[in-house]
């Protein structure tokens, strides 16, 4: 991937020096696995609550998804409310939409608390489409967001630099530094005493009374309770598993002046998807960050795909041409089934282990809210409304049922083709696909990723690519 090949977040905030990775065994009331935006809020909530708490972490804080986001913070989620409406009725998007916004209120506080500087910012959040024959659908989104609690209106001006037909339009959202935020959540769980450890891999994990988890480097860590918030769960019942799909996309930055810069967050499924925001820079300067082309990791023509986003944002968007991408990064997200988020219990016999996932696409405010459910669930304090709704033990609705039947068959295939011919995932054995964009080697089935030399990158995958 030419430029960067690296997130702006990770290279506008550098580490403040690693989190020693952990070396032997350990004792905790609860052990979370992930410190992006789910783990590390878990935890802080956790530590709150007065529980002894260890989080673990693959890599370094905030550098896995959360770390490549495109940092917008909204309760309104491409055109999810008409559907939620649809499918679960008017409750269930109710329920959602007073999730999402709690959530915006809490990275407010806990800025404000530990004074944190995370570029934030508020601006109105838009779904958009320039299709005329998409009006209607625009119009039922804003209804529907309206009904679920949301300041929601459907209107033809949004600040962008292009005209559109329609869009739902929604006041009083929010932008920010995703990892600036979470460095400053991880600096005050260390002086709370939750003990934070880099760089110390998980490769298995044994429930019961006694949870058992077993790093990479050899030692075991015991605790009551795990939290696996890593988004695709390191272990995935098979229940669970058929209900997730993976999506990637690009995400492209470059800087322009101030009077270039459109003020709100956007978003359209039109070309393929089009995600687009501003960040601070320096005087007369904003990041332009564009993001787009979603596909299925593991596919052909990422290449392609990166210069049609490149192409468009030089189109539509003044002064991106004249300053190139500056930054290129891509973004991987897990769908579920049913367009509602998994948290809670893994699956029924499970006790003492819990997962957050199933995002699509919107994790910094589900990640919020998912961080508040898993305390009540380990704490017992009262459950928030939501918590049946994205139960990952909850059944699948019988029109779901085609979509994952064939989500399945295709897994299936990329696994026979795993046992004959190419490169096999450590994880379950389908046959990897290679990203030309970014040099990597990506599996279609449940999203792990390695680079070209075979190190393992993203999971669940825990064992690097044999030769």
């Amino acid at each position: 991937m030419p430029a960067t090949g690296t997130s702006y977040w990770m290279d506008s905030a550098p580490p403040r020096g690693a989190r020693p990775p952990l070396e032997g065994d350990l004792f905790a009331d609860v052990v979370v696995v992930g410190a992006g935006i789910v783990g590390l809020c878990t935890a802080r909530e956790l530590n709150r609550a007065g529980r002894d708490v260890v989080v673990l972490e693959a890599g370094r804080i905030a550098a896995g998804v959360t770390g490549h986001t495109t940092g917008k913070l909204t309760s309104l989620h491409g055109l999810c409310y008409e559907r939620l409406r649809r499918r679960h009725g008017e409750g269930a998007a109710t329920l959602y939409a007073d999730a999402q916004e709690d959530a915006l209120r809490q990275v407010t506080r806990i800025c404000e608390e530990l004074g944190i500087d995370a570029d934030l910012e508020a601006r109105p959040a838009y779904t958009y489409t320039v299709d005329e024959t998409r009006v209607e659908e625009i119009r039922a989104e804003a209804a529907a967001a309206s009904a679920a609690g949301l300041r929601a209106a459907t209107v033809t001006e949004t600040g962008l630099p292009y005209p559109v037909a329609a869009a739902v339009g929604v006041e009083g959202q929010l932008q920010f530094h995703p990892r600036r935020f979470l460095l400053g959540v991880a600096d005050d769980l260390v002086a709370h005493g939750v003990r934070l450890h880099e760089s110390t891999r998980v490769t298995d994990l044994r429930e019961g009374a006694d949870c058992r988890l077993t790093l990479e480097s050899g030692g075991t860590v015991h605790a009551s309770d795990v939290v696996l918030a890593t988004q695709f769960p390191l272990r995935c019942h098979t229940t669970l598993l058929m209900r997730l799909s993976l999506r990637r996309e690009f995400v492209i930055a470059a800087p322009v002046e101030e009077r270039h810069a459109p003020y709100g967050m956007y978003v359209t499924s039109d070309h393929g998807t089009r995600s687009v925001r501003t960040a601070p820079l320096d005087r007369g300067r904003r990041l332009l960050i564009v993001a787009g082309e979603a596909f299925e990791p593991g596919t052909e023509g990422a290449d392609d795909r990166l210069e049609r986003l490149e192409r468009w944002a030089s189109a539509q968007l003044p002064g991106f041409a004249e300053a190139p991408a500056v930054h290129r990064w891509a973004a991987e997200d897990v769908h579920t089934a049913d367009d509602l988020p998994c948290v809670g219990h893994e699956h029924p016999d499970t006790q003492h282990v819990y997962v957050a996932t199933g995002f699509g696409g919107w994790g910094l405010s589900n990640g919020i809210a998912a961080s508040r459910l898993l305390t009540a669930h380990l704490t017992g304090a009262p459950r928030p409304a939501w918590t049946e709704l994205v139960d990952p033990r909850r059944r699948l609705p019988f029109r779901e049922v085609p979509g994952v039947v064939r989500q399945q068959a295709a897994v299936a295939g990329h696994y026979l083709s795993g046992r004959q011919t190419g490169r096999r995932c450590t994880h379950m054995g389908c046959e990897l696909g290679f990203n030309e964009a970014e040099q990597t080697w990506e599996c279609p089935c449940h999203g792990s990723r390695f680079a070209a030399d075979g190190k393992v990158l993203q999971g669940p995958a825990t064992r690097p690519l044999e030769d």
